[in-house]
């Protein structure tokens, strides 16, 4: 791949840095780290391969994302969010070893249909709130119960999940905590309940597991609050070369749409980025980036492969790198010009930008990934 070419650097011992803070925020409970859609857009098998071994399990979406893991070599212990959506999908947890969450009496039936020999580790999923997963708390304990003795579970641990974690302020958070010990009292069984933003501002919420997702990738869970401030530092640096640097006299216009001209005789870049890649069409006026190093405005459309940058004040060349978020530029503050969420802008760098990984606590680069 080209140097000057757009890519995504994935600094991994960020990524540890952030488990560590994980940790430290939740002190005794086992980790569970979500490498959910390619890892939040990072790439799933090399975070995956980062947080063997450190993190307790991995949590998926889906169990065809399990199967990808363990085919690229992965054995840390899997947890399937979602489930098996079939038999087929059952029987992929089966012969790969994964752990389904059941939320569903279909599942359950599916459970009932498997023969003796099979031996599966489950999560049972209790809607406290959210209405989007998960059976009732009324009457969990017996369903449980029941649940625990079919032939093919081995174990059956309890999860929910938190929708309000992010305003400290709100009080959902402690009502669906309150649910949630209501319906499992008594029970001899692990809980997971805290996101991100439980682990970092719900104490109350950690319990057994905790399942960390978008704090381990650098950005802030709870709003209000910057990653710094929250000791998280950037896993994905995207950055893209100049590719252009032209004289733009006073009222010239630039883009589709002509929607903005040059207040006075000025310097202009372009970028070889655009939505094509994941940078947001949608982004706000004011909206910056970083070039050498000093942040920079984004003026005219974003197009599918290029954006223009109002280089005044800047010494800047064809070939110099234009970061759009992440080392010196918080994905947050992007997030709030494109009037969105760093979920959004992370799982939206497409499959054409190269993800090339960087640790370095082993030496450097580990190379380049899909």
């Amino acid at each position: 791949m080209p140097a000057a070419s757009v890519q995504a650097v994935i600094d991994l011992a960020a990524l540890r840095h952030n488990l560590e803070v994980v940790r430290r925020s939740a002190p005794g409970r086992r980790i569970m780290a979500v490498v959910k859609s390619q890892a939040y857009g990072h790439g799933e098998v090399a975070v995956a391969r980062a947080l063997e071994g450190r993190a307790d399990a991995l949590a998926v979406a889906r169990a065809g994302e399990g199967v990808a893991l363990r085919e690229a070599g992965i054995q840390a212990p899997l947890v399937v969010l979602e489930g098996p959506g079939g038999p087929d999908e059952l029987s992929a947890c089966v012969r790969f070893g994964l752990q389904p969450t059941l939320h569903h009496a279909s599942q359950i039936e599916l459970l009932r249909g498997l023969s003796g020999q099979a031996s599966l580790d489950c999560w049972l999923k209790c809607d406290t709130g959210m209405h989007r997963l998960g059976f009732a708390p009324e009457g969990l304990g017996g369903l449980w119960r029941e649940v625990s003795a079919l032939p093919a579970v081995a174990s059956l641990r309890l999860m929910t999940h938190l929708a309000c974690a992010d305003d400290p302020r709100d009080p959902m958070t402690g009502e669906q905590l309150a649910r949630m010990r209501a319906a499992c009292a008594g029970l001899p069984a692990e809980q997971s309940i805290a996101n991100s933003a439980g682990i970092l501002a719900w104490p109350d919420s950690h319990a057994d597991w905790v399942r960390p997702g978008l704090m381990l990738y650098g950005a802030s869970p709870l709003a209000g609050r910057d990653a710094a401030g929250l000791d998280l530092r950037p896993v994905m640096t995207l950055s893209a070369p100049l590719i252009a640097v032209k004289a733009l006299g006073a009222g010239e216009p630039v883009g589709y749409g002509a929607t903005w001209r040059a207040p006075e005789d000025m310097p202009l870049g372009v970028a070889g980025i655009g939505y094509g890649d994941g940078y947001p069409r949608e982004i706000a006026p004011g909206a910056q980036v970083l070039v050498n190093g000093m942040r920079v405005p984004v003026v005219g459309r974003v197009s599918m492969d290029m954006i223009a940058l109002d280089l005044r004040g800047v010494e800047a060349a064809v070939g110099d790198r234009v970061v759009l978020w992440g080392e010196g530029l918080p994905v947050d503050e992007v997030a709030a010009w494109a009037g969105t969420i760093p979920y959004t802008l992370f799982c939206g760098v497409t499959a054409r930008v190269p993800r090339r990984y960087r640790d370095e606590s082993r030496g450097g680069e580990d190379g380049q990934g899909g």
